[in-house]
């Protein structure tokens, strides 16, 4: 199951998890960046700012209950 890993940049070094989303739709052309932001804005209300909100997709294993998170390159060719 894809999740999605929110969080919101309140100041310069104050980052606060918001939390996971779920992403139940089958039609990929129903998940939009605005779908997203509407569950933020549900559970921070008038302080939710888009340009401060970030967020990003993982796997969730449901049947141990993890993320799985991907491999991200350092740049380094040949890294892994």
């Amino acid at each position: 199951m894809f999740v999605y890993r929110i969080y919101y940049f309140e100041e310069e070094d104050k980052i606060r998890f918001i939390g996971l989303l779920a992403e139940k739709r089958k039609n990929p052309k129903r998940i939009t960046k605005e779908s997203i932001f509407n569950y933020v804005r549900a559970i921070l209300g008038h302080e939710a700012n888009e340009d401060k909100i970030y967020y990003f997709q993982v796997t969730l294993d449901e049947r141990i209950g993890e993320i799985l998170w991907p491999k991200l390159s350092t740049g380094t060719p040949g890294a892994v």
